[in-house]
């Protein structure tokens, strides 16, 4: 039994970042019930895309009710589960959980304990808010995606970690969390704004200090993002690559120390900040690192403390000895899913169950949520619930 074994919590998923918080909070040990789209019931289609299957790794561990939220009777559904919940989820764009009879006040009127969390891109407030968007537009206005990329290219954009999952799930969650912990003191419930812009920008806290002060340069000629010959990923002879973090002094003299024979004992530990040397030795160490493959690399550095690493594509993480002893991916139905994060002592997480398809557990469900029989029997005759 997780952390957060008890709460129950109803997530009305609109967008991926949602399902993730909705992962994590189940990982952690909450009854998560999900209010999937009655449309969608059918087709068995998630928000993510494509139908739920094992691979649909943010669908896991939960129950799914298919509720259409059009339907006159189908806020009401939703306003009932709220008075069993201790939080509802929730990631439309600002404005329509209202339209639809399912806002905070309505919600929140039936159950003043209730913990409202709100899930959107730009936010609940401000000249954006109503403007669609996905992770490469939160990040541009947030001031991230600038500083992404190579010197002299464009800004490249990341796979949607950063400001769907980072900034937008993980910030929900950290929200909930808090409001719960609150509520234990207080008694009372609250509403959580958390947009992917806000949580993009925060996670650039430490780089909006240092460009203040002028201390950040253009794309790619810093310390952290490709800039340093020591702090950089370089490909090897067999097309692999690998990662390179020599950061503090000592690790880089212990480089130093390693590759000085191979051509590089002109390098002295002292000039290792001289940024204008720092184009010049990229190009060497590039060159040095496609002589020999991957591997050999890695029996190269064994055991000498320069913060080296391979870059593994997911299917080698998977394999990796480091990531099977801490058991960091387990199988769900066969096919492979991160472990929940983090870790307790004493009242460890696990995966509640398999992805989940959209009502799957409609009747159960609503059940065991205080519905009795004749009201679903009616719901699903009025095409309320699926």
């Amino acid at each position: 039994m997780g952390p957060l074994a008890g709460i129950k919590v109803v997530e009305l998923p609109n967008i991926g970042p949602v399902q993730f918080a909705g992962m994590m909070l189940s990982d952690l040990g909450a009854e998560v019930l999900r209010v999937d789209r009655a449309s969608d019931v059918a087709t068995g289609r998630t928000v993510a895309g494509g139908n739920a299957s094992p691979i649909s790794v943010i669908d896991r561990g939960r129950r799914s009710v298919g509720v259409d939220l059009k339907h006159p009777d189908g806020a009401e559904v939703v306003l009932r589960l709220c008075e069993r919940a201790d939080v509802l989820l929730e990631g439309f764009r600002p404005g329509v959980a209202e339209r639809l009879g399912v806002g905070p006040d309505a919600c929140r009127a039936r159950n003043p304990a209730l913990v409202y969390a709100r899930m959107t891109g730009w936010g609940q407030t401000g000249p954006l808010a109503g403007e669609v968007g996905h992770d490469v537009n939160y990040l541009s206005v947030a001031g991230v995606l600038w500083h992404l990329g190579p010197e002299g290219h464009a800004p490249v954009p990341p796979i949607n970690l950063l400001a769907d999952f980072g900034g937008g799930g993980s910030l929900v969650v950290t929200g909930i969390l808090a409001a719960l912990l609150e509520r234990g003191r207080s008694g009372e419930g609250q509403v959580v704004d958390a947009a992917m812009i806000d949580g993009s920008a925060q996670l650039m806290s430490i780089f909006w200090g240092i460009d203040s002060i002028g201390g950040w340069g253009p794309r790619g000629t810093n310390l952290l993002d490709g800039g340093a010959h020591f702090y950089n990923v370089y490909e090897t002879a067999d097309g692999g690559y690998v990662s390179l973090a020599a950061y503090e002094p000592k690790f880089y003299v212990n480089l130093l120390q390693r590759i000085g024979p191979l051509g590089f004992d002109d390098l002295e530990p002292a000039a290792q900040m001289d940024m204008t040397r720092w184009p010049g030795l990229k190009k060497r160490f590039a060159a040095l690192f496609r002589t020999k493959t991957r591997d050999e690399w890695i029996a190269f550095f064994a055991g000498t403390e320069i913060c080296f690493a391979p870059v593994l594509p997911m299917s080698e993480a998977r394999t990796h000895p480091h990531n099977v002893e801490r058991a960091m991916f387990v199988e769900v139905e066969g096919a492979p899913h991160p472990a929940p994060a983090p870790r307790f002592s004493r009242t460890p997480t696990s995966v509640q169950g398999a992805p989940v398809k959209p009502g799957a557990d409609t009747d159960a469900a609503l059940t065991e949520w205080g519905f009795d029989p004749a009201d679903i029997v009616r719901l699903k005759s009025t095409g309320a619930v699926a």
